[in-house]
């Protein structure tokens, strides 16, 4: 255990590739006594690619050492490989703007519908894989996660020892996050109203949930002035400033006052959207971040420099 901990801490043994890392592989019990076998029983469809991979040396354990198709599967012991993009990725038209670089950290303007990091389905297509394509910067990490849906300010930080005490600043809530959402108007909402509640995300539910119990999640909202009309409903322009940092917080609390943001494809209705739908995005943007740094002591400050489209308006990409 203490010699997997240490190569957590060591990082991957494999460096990353056309801007994206290798996967890490904890191996457990199961039907499997080598890594042939394990890496098949784990990704059955893919055995061709897996044993090329074995034999050009690419599967590796936590110090870097090629392992072959007979290397004992050790119950507990850590795996490294590449695992091939999804061939059929339909490509996100939109760019992550840089609006600050230093030694320490990049902050961008991340578009809709660009994922943050790779997962699922988005590899390639996010904002991680494709700036440290752009960068070379092989230890550039968030030290935050924007939905998918959102758009706005995100911070990275550009070597692995730093992430750590930016996540704990976010962690914390050392940071002040300030978002803003088109929405139906509620005119009670111009006066700043506290939102608290308990939220709940079942793991492999794309949706979260408010359940009875201590509030676990608190947002400020704030009505700040018009968006027009459009299909015969007023449309406000809201200031969100969560306190915490639950999965669809801002969601959630704008739906129990009544104010479901606009271009939701998960709340109040779960709707599926199809592939390469890049139109209607979810009004909801990270404006700003700020926060003492952590290492420097320095008052930092970052805004977006992105616009939310009003309501029936063609977005200015």
């Amino acid at each position: 255990m203490r010699r997997h901990r240490a190569a957590r801490r060591r990082g991957a043994p494999l460096p990353v590739r056309d801007g994206l890392g290798p996967v890490r592989l904890q191996i457990a019990a199961g039907p499997w006594s080598t890594i042939a076998e394990y890496l098949i029983g784990r990704f059955p469809w893919d055995e061709a690619g897996l044993r090329q991979k074995i034999a050009a040396g690419e599967v590796v354990d936590e110090l870097g050492r090629p392992l072959h198709s007979g290397s004992p599967a050790t119950v507990g012991s850590l795996v490294f490989l590449y695992r091939d993009p999804p061939r059929d990725e339909i490509p996100v038209p939109f760019e992550a703007e840089i609006l600050h670089r230093d030694d320490d950290l990049m902050v961008v303007d991340k578009p809709h519908f660009l994922a943050t990091t790779p997962r699922g389905s988005h590899v390639r297509e996010t904002v991680l894989a494709r700036l440290r394509a752009r960068t070379g910067l092989d230890e550039l990490s968030p030290a935050h996660r924007l939905d998918l849906a959102t758009a706005g300010v995100l911070l990275l930080t550009t070597r692995r020892e730093l992430r750590g005490p930016y996540q704990m600043a976010f962690q914390r809530r050392d940071v002040v996050k300030t978002y803003e959402a088109i929405a139906p108007y509620r005119a009670e909402l111009a006066s700043p109203t506290v939102v608290r509640s308990r939220i709940h995300k079942v793991d492999g539910v794309v949706t979260a949930a408010e359940v009875p119990g201590e509030p676990n999640a608190e947002s400020l909202i704030e009505l700040v002035g018009e968006a027009g009309q459009w299909n015969g409903v007023r449309w406000g322009r809201y200031r969100l400033t969560p306190h915490t940092g639950k999965t669809h917080q801002l969601r959630l609390h704008m739906m129990q006052v009544g104010a479901p943001i606009l271009g939701d494809d998960y709340y109040p209705h779960l709707t599926r959207r199809a592939e390469g739908d890049f139109t209607n995005p979810l009004r909801l943007l990270s404006r700003s971040l700020q926060f003492v740094d952590p290492l420097s002591g320095e008052l930092r400050t970052f805004t977006s420099r992105r616009e939310l489209a009003a309501p029936g308006a063609a977005p200015d990409w």
